[in-house]
């Protein structure tokens, strides 16, 4: 019997590698006709190194990253998937992809990529992903390749994701 996914959880930060996951996360929601949801965490330690912190900042981040979920939401939706949200998250990244997000919202599949953004935080306290594959309660599934399983430089246009 294979497995069936109900709960899909998708995390976003604009990356090559999250483009990837969630397109491949929208292809496996159909197939299991599961619910997708897609989240982006905005780390709140970034902000702890402003010195005149300003809480514009945090609004003018929120929302764009509001914009961006709406349309990856929309191009699920186009695609045919019908049980899509998302939310915007506050905190740090790791737990709550890994474990607050899951409990709430009855994860049963994490997919992620490899890869994210921010190869300085990966050098010095350890990747997103590294942390959800080892802590997560749920099934994680690294996602590295496109739709066709190739592997593509992430430099090259974004046409060929698909």
């Amino acid at each position: 019997m294979l497995q069936e996914y109900r709960n899909i959880l998708v995390p976003v930060d604009g990356s090559y590698g999250a483009e990837l996951a969630f397109k491949k996360a929208v292809a496996v929601a159909k197939r299991n006709k599961a619910y997708l949801h897609i989240v982006h965490v905005i780390d709140t330690r970034t902000f702890q190194d402003i010195s005149s912190f300003d809480t514009s900042i945090v609004s003018e981040v929120t929302e764009k990253t509001k914009n961006t979920l709406e349309k990856y939401v929309a191009e699920a939706q186009a695609s045919g998937l019908e049980n899509v949200d998302y939310s915007i998250e506050y905190g740090a990244p790791k737990t709550i992809i890994a474990k607050e997000l899951p409990e709430q919202l009855g994860t049963d599949l994490i997919m992620i990529g490899a890869t994210g953004l921010n190869a300085v935080a990966r050098l010095l306290v350890g990747s997103v992903t590294e942390y959800v594959t080892r802590t997560a309660k749920t099934d994680v599934l690294v996602v590295r390749t496109n739709l066709k399983n190739q592997l593509i430089n992430p430099k090259e246009s974004k046409k060929k994701i698909n």
